[in-house]
């Protein structure tokens, strides 16, 4: 039997560790990995749980992150707890497995710890990797610093599980500025923790030779459209799922968590929509220009980006007279996505303000205070003139030339 550990009311944890003790706390039958930066400590602090007599699962060693989501995938269809982490290269490697978990309805647990894609190469934070998984048919949970890696993930085992879910579950945190930023976390005890989670409840299991399955059935376009429609049904209506959860959490913890969390939002005539620890520093800048300038700023973040909360968004916006979205990835020659998502939920509003999208911190490009408040300042004097002030697209705190785009 695993040895528990005990833990004080307050510990120092990063991002990395803090995912690598809610994984630990979740008594997973399988971890199957692959470590790539910045997400290496997770399953590195996983292993040496093992190593320690602190996990009685098992953890696997694999040749690549392709192998490592194939091996969960056979775990869990085998009908066991299973959970691994990634970043970068290494998600983009698992792309195509990712899609047979959730074609196949199974609730692993994903730590992505985010990073740029190459080339060139990098290994610093942004959200390309984030983007690049929003199709997979994964639910994706969006962790703004160390204390919410560590919530979140429990959380996540929660939702995915849940007998009307049975869906995978991406938990997000920012390379280096979250996974390795050591901030005070509040644990729960190892009893608390997996006590909230509960047992893990099997469904269809591939071992069960009384009831035999089959996964990974060719369809073509007899079933294919039936299976997908019913496979994007369980992901919208997750929605109570993921609520019910946060309540519960909330309830043992007093920490709040909210499909959207927002901020200043009262009375704001102009927004920030950001993910990740964005949203944090424009908190902090949002307060400022309040106080200093009198410009009525709020902070609007999405805390589930799949499915995403079109209505929520709609509702805490309906106010405003203008947005700004910041889209922490290369768009590609289109608007950034977390534009495109929050405007497709505003065209359904009576009232829509004027949005502009913000590309930032590519690579891990600093954003600093001073550029979030220019920013705030840029979209109060669209307030006044009721018209954006350039072109739709901007990059900030660029080398060159100003690029902006679209009319």
């Amino acid at each position: 039997m695993a040895e528990k550990i005990e833990l004080p009311e307050v510990v120092v944890w990063d991002g990395n560790f803090a995912a690598a003790n809610a994984l630990r706390q979740a008594q997973i039958d399988v971890v199957a990995a692959y470590p790539i930066t910045p997400s290496t400590p997770i399953v590195e602090g996983y292993g040496k749980f093992m190593a320690d007599g602190h996990v009685d699962g098992e953890f696997i060693m694999v040749e690549s992150e392709h192998a490592a989501m194939s091996g969960c995938v056979g775990a869990a269809a085998a009908g066991g707890r299973v959970a691994t982490a990634t970043s970068s290269q290494g998600f983009a490697l698992m792309v195509e497995v990712l899609y047979q978990a959730s074609g196949m309805r199974l609730p692993i647990v994903l730590t992505v710890v985010n990073r740029a894609l190459a080339s060139p190469l990098n290994v610093r934070g942004d959200h390309a990797d984030m983007y690049l998984g929003r199709d997979s048919g994964w639910l994706q949970i969006d962790a703004f610093n160390a204390q919410e890696a560590y919530d979140l993930t429990l959380c996540a085992f929660k939702i995915g599980e849940n007998k009307s879910v049975r869906l995978p579950v991406m938990v997000h945190q920012d390379g280096f500025i979250t996974s390795h930023t050591a901030q005070n976390v509040r644990p729960l005890s190892d009893d608390d923790a997996y006590n909230f989670i509960g047992d893990y409840q099997t469904v269809n299991e591939m071992l069960d030779f009384t009831q035999p399955v089959t996964y990974g059935a060719q369809t073509e376009e007899d079933w294919h459209y039936e299976h997908k429609a019913k496979q994007h049904k369980a992901i919208v209506d997750s929605r109570p799922v993921i609520d019910a959860v946060f309540a519960e959490f909330e309830k043992k913890t007093g920490r709040q968590y909210n499909r959207v969390e927002s901020y200043f939002m009262e009375d704001a005539e102009v927004a920030i929509v950001a993910l990740g620890t964005t949203v944090e520093t424009a908190r902090i800048v949002a307060k400022d220009v309040r106080e200093k300038y009198g410009i009525k700023a709020g902070v609007v973040a999405p805390r589930v980006i799949r499915p995403f909360p079109f209505d929520n968004v709609r509702d805490v916006l309906k106010n405003v007279k203008v947005v700004g979205c910041f889209d922490r990835s290369s768009p590609g020659g289109a608007l950034g996505m977390l534009y495109n998502e929050v405007a497709g939920a505003l065209y359904t509003a009576d009232e829509k303000p004027v949005m502009t999208n913000y590309i930032y911190g590519l690579g891990g490009r600093d954003l600093t205070l001073d550029t979030i408040e220019d920013v705030y300042k840029e979209l109060a004097e669209s307030a006044k003139s009721g018209k954006r002030s350039g072109k739709v697209q901007q990059f900030l705190s660029l080398r060159g030339p100003k690029m902006e785009y679209f009319e």
